[in-house]
């Protein structure tokens, strides 16, 4: 009867604490709710030229340009950008403090030892060891007293705090990652406009060159006939002006030359020698918008990835702040060698073990609990706001640069009819200069125009380069989330 009680009592005292965990644990009040998140597929987006559309931009969407020259200058500006090597050591970071929370929710084990030299006190608890008296088994005052051995402890994860805390390490890994895939992106992007304004402006410059020559085939021309006496006079103030405006175009070209050289040297992490480019023909225009922005753009687009993955994280730590109103149960054990004199502490009489098993219970935190449950909760919609507001950013990022290509296709196209019809208004006064008709200045004059709209289609076509990279980068630049890579 004596052991049925004894029993009953051990029972009640193991149960207790589960019926205090049922009833009478910190509650959660008014607990905000969790922010929609926007479905792309349900955008009201505007309507994209049809003509627009062709396919979304590969990896390595650079390569589609045939261009060793810009392919070295990329490859050699993602492996050195100063930039990238900031993103990529956070990703490092993540990944360690993954590390740290599996690691957390571990079993622990430790050895430790450590030897102490004490004066007993004859006024204290332990008075008796105070005195000398080695029949009684005392030899105080004075004693050394050591301690090995092993110890250990394992946290419960009953209610998922700790896998909870795991996943939000993760999803936070997963958007510094996918951080890395936007930086790439964006010097990758960058090294490609300014090799392509380089370009333009190096295509720009030479027009630019061949016109100052005409000009001056005039104002020659028309030194030799006033010196011949062909004309009565010369007054060549005109010429002076045109050549005037001419060299003024070139120095501002020259200066912007330079200053995307820089830039272009800076984006390489200043680590070459200086970048000398060969001059190549512009990239045709085209048109490159694919045909869809449904989900595939939330899966292309760094940006939005990385978005998603801290709203996962966010969760989450949402649900790790709703466990830690839940007890949390230790278990730890010790198997150790304690003794008040070295010469005992090796003996097997000086072993000792045990196992502990530990409850801890909220019952009342001042608030601190739902003030940190409201913080996170506050912290994941503020995620699902930035992520909700990154996502029409990017439609409308797509849809405008979509549109400015377009614009500047046709505007190419005019100008391409231009040039045509110029060139063949040159052609024809080269064709009366070789049957003696025309002489050279009147040629010369001919291919002025000529030239100005050649100018002026350089220029375009530039911008439209421009634009289509600026479209690329807005629908990804070829990167694929993780969960979509096959």
């Amino acid at each position: 009867m004596h052991g049925f009680y004894n029993n009953k009592i051990i029972s009640v005292f193991i149960l207790l604490p589960l019926f205090l965990s049922a009833g009478g644990c910190a509650r959660v009040h008014d607990e905000k709710t969790a922010l929609p998140v926007t479905d792309i597929a349900k955008l009201r987006t505007p309507e994209i030229p049809a003509s627009a559309m062709h396919e979304w931009p590969g990896s390595d969407w650079w390569r589609d340009y045939h261009n060793p020259q810009l392919n070295a200058l990329v490859e050699q500006a993602l492996k050195d950008s100063p930039s990238i090597a900031v993103v990529q050591q956070r990703v490092e970071l993540a990944k360690a403090r993954i590390k740290m929370q599996e690691a957390s929710g571990g079993p622990q084990l430790d050895f430790g030892a450590d030897v102490e030299r004490q004066k007993m006190s004859a006024e204290g608890v332990m008075g008796p060891f105070a005195l000398d008296d080695p029949a009684a088994g005392t030899t105080g005052p004075w004693y050394t007293s050591g301690t090995y051995g092993l110890q250990s402890s394992y946290e419960l994860d009953l209610w998922g705090k700790n896998r909870a805390v795991i996943q939000s390490a993760l999803g936070a890994s997963q958007a510094k990652q996918a951080e890395l895939a936007e930086a790439r992106l964006m010097v990758s992007s960058a090294v490609v406009e300014l090799f392509w304004d380089i370009q333009t402006y190096m295509a720009l410059h030479q027009t630019l060159l061949d016109l100052r020559e005409q000009e001056a085939i005039i104002a020659k021309t028309d030194q030799q006939l006033y010196a011949q006496g062909v004309r009565s006079s010369v007054d060549d103030t005109s010429t002076k002006i045109r050549m005037a405006k001419i060299d003024e175009k070139i120095d501002v070209s020259k200066g912007r030359l330079q200053l995307l050289q820089t830039s272009l040297q800076a984006m390489l992490g200043l680590k070459s020698p200086a970048v000398h480019l060969k001059p190549v023909a512009l990239p045709p225009v085209r048109e490159s918008l694919p045909p869809r922005l449904g989900y595939e753009l939330l899966a292309r687009r760094p940006d939005l990835q990385a978005a998603h993955w801290v709203i996962e994280s966010s969760l989450s730590a949402v649900d790790a702040a709703h466990a830690a109103f839940y007890p949390s149960i230790n278990l730890m054990g010790f198997l150790q060698y304690d003794a008040l004199h070295m010469s005992d502490l090796f003996r097997s009489s000086a072993q000792q073990m045990g196992v502990i098993a530990g409850l801890t219970l909220p019952v009342f935190d001042s608030g601190r609990l739902n003030a940190n449950l409201d913080i996170v909760r506050t912290s994941s919609n503020l995620s699902i706001a930035s992520y909700n507001k990154a996502v029409v950013d990017a439609v409308t990022d797509v849809v405008k640069s979509a549109s400015q290509v377009q614009t500047l296709s046709i505007e190419n196209a005019h100008q391409q009819a231009v040039v045509k019809g110029s060139q063949h208004l040159w052609e024809l006064t080269r064709q009366r200069f070789a049957v003696g008709i025309l002489s050279g200045a009147d040629v010369a004059k001919a291919k002025l125009p000529l030239l100005q709209e050649q100018a002026t289609k350089i220029q375009l076509q530039g911008q439209w380069i421009s634009a289509d990279i600026r479209l690329t980068r807005a629908l990804g630049g070829g990167y694929r989330s993780a969960e979509k890579q096959g």
